[in-house]
């Protein structure tokens, strides 16, 4: 083969080369702030969702409000660290509806619309961003999944502009796929993570498996095992918050185990699961020593740092500060990719 030939052939190789690395997504790097709360301009509520609006702007949901429909909270960021210094809500915007222990949440900037999931009836619904009045219009969700375990329905709703696509997913595994894991069923959660395009219709279906319960023994008064969130990034893929809870009757020795993964749907090159890849974890508990106690429900991506790396906020449940013990608890990641 002539000199021409074989530098032709190479620079052949090293297109094809290129073209599969950029194909090839980095790896995300996380850097977890810690987490904070402010009672005097916060009131006690039982967060459970949470949508970047904007600014520092964001709309969030309570499974217990006292109506359908979704709180204006204010939360400032560090522009260079992530970590958020302060945070206000001042407004609740009604549909004028029962409360359907709304869980998920939302915003569709073009059409300035916000969804919401409800585990009551695991309809996820479209409301006016201006006044919180419903639509009338939903996703598409089949009768056949909307089906679920008690408390363990649809309570994660994300949405994302670049790939216009919704995700959510049920906590705990479906009737129809078998029982959902605890310390007394030794099993993996298998879940369905669902995806709807703009029209609302339901395009697609990727099964994900959820790591073993942690816990050993079956002591607890309260626990819970399951993803209680989800957030699609722009380069499609999709992060996904497993979340373990545990409380005794008496709450001292009571903890989360919350673990972040990300997982690559438009990768084709899966068996039996969606390939999933550990972000970060971290546990909060509930000790003589230490009062950290946050069921982290609701996570969506905020603004970007001034490096350039974006940053995560979530919100935690504190059942309306439970007792004057629990806190709502807000913490950023800061995710670099």
């Amino acid at each position: 083969m002539t000199t021409m030939k074989l530098n032709i052939a190479f620079a052949a190789c090293c297109l094809a080369l290129s073209a599969q690395a950029q194909n090839v997504k980095s790896d995300i790097k996380a850097t977890l702030n810690k987490q904070v709360a402010f009672p005097q301009t916060v009131a006690p509520g039982n967060y459970s969702g949470i949508t970047w609006l904007g600014g520092n702007t964001y709309a969030v949901v309570s499974d217990k409000a006292k109506s359908d429909g979704f709180f204006i909270f204010h939360i400032n960021i560090d522009p260079d660290t992530g970590q958020i210094s302060h945070a206000y809500s001042n407004e609740f915007r009604s549909a004028d509806r029962p409360n359907r222990d709304m869980e998920g949440i939302a915003y569709v900037e073009s059409d300035s619309t916000i969804f919401i999931s409800g585990e009551e009836d695991n309809r996820i619904m479209e409301y006016r961003l201006k006044d919180g009045e419903r639509t009338g219009r939903q996703l598409d969700m089949p009768d056949s999944l909307a089906v679920t375990s008690p408390n363990y329905g649809y309570e994660s709703l994300t949405y994302n502009a670049k790939t216009r696509r919704f995700w959510t997913v049920s906590e705990g595994m479906l009737p129809i796929d078998g029982t959902t894991a605890s310390p007394s069923v030794k099993v993996k959660n298998k879940l369905r993570l669902l995806c709807f395009d703009e029209n609302l219709k339901l395009v697609a279906q990727y099964p994900y498996e959820m790591e073993m319960p942690e816990l050993k023994s079956n002591s607890a008064e309260l626990y819970a095992m399951g993803v209680t969130e989800l957030c699609a990034l722009d380069d499609g893929r999709v992060l996904v918050l497993e979340r373990e809870l545990y409380a005794p009757s008496l709450k001292f020795g009571s903890f989360v185990n919350c673990k972040l993964y990300v997982v690559d749907p438009t990768d084709d090159y899966y068996s039996d699961f969606l390939h999933k890849k550990l972000v970060t974890s971290f546990k909060t508990s509930m000790t003589g020593l230490k009062k950290d106690f946050a069921n982290y429900e609701g996570m969506c991506l905020g603004p970007k740092l001034n490096d350039g790396r974006q940053v995560l906020v979530m919100i935690s449940d504190s059942q309306a500060q439970y007792k004057g013990v629990l806190k709502d608890w807000l913490k950023t990641i800061v995710l670099d990719y």
